[in-house]
């Protein structure tokens, strides 16, 4: 299932970036290093599984839901920068700053976040998909902004060096959970619930596919705050220890690492729980929530 539903993401996405010999060809170049080079397509293939949880046909918004790859990797290309991360590895190969230029890393996040909203404007096609289109671009674009996404990363950015200060709490476990469910979460909860969206599933009765991506988005994000401690970066794809060095606010660094992998645990329990109300026991949404919490990479 996995291999299939990633095979599925990689074609679309493959067609839908453009062409290296388009102009401006070095940007496009660029924007197909930062895409093309591996990665887990979590995010597109949530909203497929969603979609056919939800009583929807995958393969029909398979383009769309591409559109969440382009708008995830334009966050990861911008978290490399030096300015932010200053990571050098991604995906197992040089980040786009290192591998063309910071300038050119800079326009390609800003090109990919355009490109991946102009997917969502217009997939599924047709005019029947009209108002689910623009619902979808509605609810992705407030997950990413100031208050979701974005807002998560500043959190993160203004509790680096320090567990508490000027964020919305001085408890730094309140505020580790707000940069978690903000800076990961939000973009994952979205995935699932648009995938749910487009299967005409309004806001009432997708409320079960919310409360499933919101465990998801904390369970990877608590996962990555696990690997970078434990991992090699031969696992990763990227440099591990960075967080530590960095003094960065995580599940490990604030409880350690033990009660890191036991939240892991709760959270797998609960995210089966609701994947099985969705879809039945040993569905594909319950598959995925295994692999985000037991993933090695």
């Amino acid at each position: 299932m996995k291999d299939l539903e990633r095979q599925a993401v990689e074609r679309v996405l493959s067609r839908l970036l453009p062409g290296e010999d388009q102009w401006p060809s070095r940007l496009h170049r660029a924007m197909r290093h930062a895409v093309l080079g591996g990665g887990k397509r979590i995010r597109p293939i949530l909203a497929r599984l969603a979609h056919r949880a939800a009583g929807g046909d995958p393969d029909a918004i398979t383009e769309a839901a591409c559109g969440l790859e382009l708008i995830h990797t334009y966050s990861l290309v911008h978290d490399d920068l030096p300015a932010l991360d200053d990571d050098v590895l991604r995906r197992g190969r040089p980040t786009v700053h290192v591998a063309f230029d910071e300038p050119t890393a800079i326009l390609v996040g800003d090109a990919l976040l355009t490109e991946g909203l102009l997917v969502l404007a217009r997939y599924p096609d047709g005019p029947a998909w009209a108002a689910l289109r623009a619902e979808a671009v509605g609810l992705v674009a407030e997950a990413i902004g100031s208050r979701g996404m974005v807002g998560g990363q500043m959190e993160d950015l203004e509790a680096t060096g320090q567990v508490a200060g000027d964020g919305v709490s001085g408890d730094p476990g309140v505020r580790l959970d707000l940069i978690h469910r903000h800076k990961t979460g939000c973009l994952l909860r979205a995935s699932i619930e648009v995938g749910a969206l487009w299967a005409g599933l309004g806001v009432d009765q997708r409320g079960g596919f919310t409360r499933f991506g919101e465990a998801l988005g904390l369970a990877f994000q608590v996962a990555d705050d696990v690997l970078d401690s434990t991992a090699t970066a031969a696992e990763l794809g990227k440099s591990p220890g960075k967080d530590a060095k960095a003094d960065k606010l995580t599940w490990v660094t604030l409880y350690g690492l033990d009660a890191a992998r036991r939240k892991l645990e709760q959270l797998e329990t609960e995210m089966i729980q609701l994947a099985r109300d969705l879809e039945g026991p040993d569905g594909a949404l319950a598959a995925m929530a295994r692999k985000v919490v037991r993933r090695r990479s």
